[in-house]
């Protein structure tokens, strides 16, 4: 070959070497492109995935935040229906004294209609100073008052028993780490309470005027049965007594006797018989009672006490009856001997004061304590406020002629038939006995 034909065989070589390069060129070009449309498209398809995978956990979270959203409400409305459901009285109150929660038992307790939440706690119980008092304490000192029994006067006493106990813990002491700031809160809130003082207290409270009027009568009744024992004792070694020297009088013949002994024989007679009215009297009281309770209507044994009276009783006398009455279960032969004791001791309260008698006996239905109320009244000079607590007991009286048992009687009667007696002032003067017998169940 010759030399051109060397040098066109070379210029071809490298004119093949320069194609095959642009060619692998090329051919790199076209993979590389073909990788980034295929990367591409493979991040297009990522994002809608990661859109509804997002979607789905906004969903969750929302769907979550609803369910603890009506767990929350459910558990709110679980606690006030709870607080609300109590037979016991709630009272929350703030530091400044602001009542936070109080329930219905509570304010039906304490009589209050409205509602008190916000108002200041001291005008909420202004007719219960000494609950007043108790959340007083528990607020300035933060110790807790457990099993308190306080008792208020409304329209009768009411026995409260009470507890208190701080809300949290008490503010830190100014020396304290962040006691100045916790201060300086207080400050702002306007409490003028203490460095110890409670962020609030809870108070809980119950009627007990029930429990310890039972446990009264309980007592009374105890009392009654041993003093009645001891009366009847001596009464009955005075009647023997009292029989003979009746009997020996009576067998004189007091015509047979000198003018100047006659009255003498006739005031031992009388004497006598005064005596054996009295010694009857303290057996009548002494002596265990058979009742035997059936269901009576108090009004009719009310005004049938009073119709035996009428003849009985000065001319002058006025008795009137009214108001409601309910059935009860009692001895209508002992309900009768009450209400004409008590008759009889108005009418000689008036006469020995020099008034005319004019006796009122009323009665009325407790429906919230199922108990029916009558109040024997008069227009007498009344029964001083010394005297009340004593009248009831026997042998106590304020008239010369009295035994002091025609009250306890009564009051011994009254508590047979588990029911409660007292004695108030009368609307227009005198005194006003007041009895209350529990109501019969239908």
């Amino acid at each position: 070959m010759t030399q051109t034909g060397y040098a066109f065989l070379g210029l071809t070589a490298i004119v093949a070497g320069l194609v095959a390069v642009v060619v692998f060129a090329l051919l790199r070009f076209a993979a590389g492109a073909r990788d980034a449309r295929r990367n591409l498209t493979e991040r297009g398809g990522e994002s809608p995935l990661l859109a509804v995978a997002l979607q789905e956990a906004v969903a969750k979270l929302k769907a979550q935040e609803k369910a603890m959203t009506a767990r929350a409400a459910a558990s709110e409305q679980l606690s006030g229906d709870i607080v609300e459901s109590l037979t016991a009285g709630l009272l929350v109150v703030d530091r400044s004294g602001r009542v936070e929660i109080f329930n219905a038992a509570g304010r039906t307790m304490i009589g209050v209609t409205s509602d008190p939440v916000g108002s200041d706690y001291h005008k909420v119980l202004s007719a219960f100073p000494p609950l007043v008092k108790l959340i007083e304490e528990c607020l300035t000192t933060s110790r807790p008052i457990v099993r308190r029994t306080v008792q208020v006067e409304g329209a009768g006493p009411i026995h409260l028993g009470v507890t208190v106990s701080p809300l949290g813990k008490p503010l830190p002491h100014p020396d304290a780490p962040g006691g100045d700031d916790a201060h300086a809160e207080a400050d702002v809130t306007g409490s003028p309470l203490g460095p110890d003082a409670a962020p609030g207290v809870i108070c809980l409270f119950s009627d007990l005027t029930a429990v310890v009027e039972l446990e009264e009568q309980l007592r009374l009744k105890e009392t009654l049965a041993r003093l009645g024992e001891l009366t009847a004792g001596l009464a009955h070694e005075f009647r023997n007594g009292l029989a003979t020297i009746h009997g020996y009088s009576r067998l004189i013949e007091v015509d047979a006797l000198a003018p100047k002994y006659k009255p003498y024989v006739e005031g031992i007679r009388q004497e006598a018989d005064a005596l054996g009215k009295v010694m009857t009297n303290f057996l009548s009281f002494a002596r265990p009672e058979n009742v035997v309770l059936s269901r009576v209507d108090l009004g009719t044994i009310v005004r049938r006490a009073a119709d035996d009276l009428r003849y009985e009783l000065p001319p002058t006398t006025t008795l009137t009856v009214d108001g409601d009455f309910a059935e009860v279960l009692g001895d209508e032969v002992m309900m009768r001997q009450v209400f004409g004791n008590l008759v009889r001791n108005a009418v000689d309260a008036c006469e020995g004061a020099g008034t005319t008698p004019a006796i009122r006996i009323r009665g009325s239905v407790d429906v919230a304590h199922r108990s029916c109320r009558v109040s024997v009244e008069d227009n007498g000079p009344g029964i001083p406020e010394p005297a009340r607590e004593r009248v009831f007991q026997p042998f106590f009286t304020t008239r010369s002629q009295g035994t002091g048992l025609g009250l306890a009687i009564v009051q011994k009667i009254v508590v047979m038939h588990n029911g409660r007696v007292a004695v108030h002032d009368a609307l227009g003067g005198g005194a006003s006995i007041q009895i209350s017998i529990p109501v019969a169940d239908h």
